[in-house]
């Protein structure tokens, strides 16, 4: 059934098709693929700039700021075009690493009944294994239409090389295909050796959980709450008679809110090298926990100070 577009979002697309490069959207397809949302590049930056005019104008009321409107409209569209499919690319990739060990075994023991490499991935797509039986029954469409499995395979490898656990147990695989190497074993082999690296790294999240919870009430909660009261001092200077204290408190506000908001990024950047040894892993970290301490920021505001 065809998807139906009003004919605003119809224009918008075709002017994202005009103005950004093809070679672009190419890319950007592969991100929402691998992100596992049914849209086409333009389509989805298009709900993605929609979106961000919303929060934007929903902020401008609240507000009557123009600033929060321009905030509003960049975070909505960053969040949603390029935050949101990347969080959603990070699940998928946990799922299929997760469930990558007993698909090798499965293909593994097909192998040994006798049956061939393509036959036995065939099969593989009719096991539940999530995310990762959906790539394999992409795989298995490409080898039927004619492409080398070896090709097949290595294309399989590149769609989720965001995953060095996957990239890297599938050029293993390619490389032995090549070679003409016993694949049951091989299977087996790499196999174990991605449980392996599995069973390090949920080590890793397990020793390293007090000291993620220490940085998230610290940047998530306690840090902006104590920014926000600052806030509010400030404004109760000002306000009180008998002072001749000028403070700008609409723009401390916004540059302290700014400020929590960055604050709790970078604490979330800090999270993912402890949890997981890189600064891109801390992204989906910073991304909440950004939120959370904007949110911890504005309720504190809420809280009066009076002496």
């Amino acid at each position: 059934m065809a998807k139906k577009e009003s004919p605003l979002t119809s224009l918008l697309v075709r002017f994202i098709e005009r103005v950004i490069p093809k070679k672009t959207l190419k890319r950007y397809d592969l991100l929402l693929y691998s992100a596992g949302i049914d849209f086409k590049a333009s389509e989805y930056l298009g709900i993605s700039l929609m979106l961000g005019l919303v929060i934007g104008a929903v902020l401008l009321i609240i507000s009557g700021s123009g600033l929060h409107f321009f905030l509003g409209f960049f975070g909505g569209f960053i969040g949603f075009a390029y935050i949101y499919p990347n969080l959603r690319i990070s699940r998928r990739i946990e799922d299929m690493e997760k469930a990558l060990p007993d698909a090798l075994f499965y293909l593994a023991g097909s192998l040994r009944a006798g049956v061939s490499f393509s036959e036995a991935l065939g099969e593989l797509t009719t096991a539940k294994f999530g995310a990762l039986t959906d790539e394999f029954k992409r795989t298995v469409a490409e080898i039927k239409r004619g492409r080398p499995t070896v090709d097949a395979l290595r294309a399989f490898a590149l769609r989720n090389k965001k995953s060095p656990v996957i990239y890297r147990a599938m050029m293993i695989i390619i490389e032995a295909l090549e070679r003409g190497a016993p694949m049951a074993d091989v299977l087996v082999a790499v196999g174990n050796d991605v449980r392996e690296i599995l069973r390090i790294k949920k080590e890793r999240k397990a020793s390293t959980g007090m000291q993620m919870m220490f940085f998230i009430t610290s940047g998530g909660f306690v840090g902006p709450f104590i920014v926000a009261v600052i806030s509010n001092i400030a404004t109760m200077i000002t306000t009180t008679g008998g002072m001749n204290v000028q403070i700008p408190v609409a723009e401390l506000k916004t540059i302290l809110w700014l400020f929590s908001i960055i604050q709790g990024f970078i604490t979330g950047l800090g999270i993912g090298v402890i949890r997981e040894g890189k600064f891109s892993s801390g992204a989906k970290y910073g991304t909440l926990i950004g939120l959370m301490a904007g949110a911890v920021y504005w309720a504190g505001l809420q809280v009066r100070i009076g002496f």
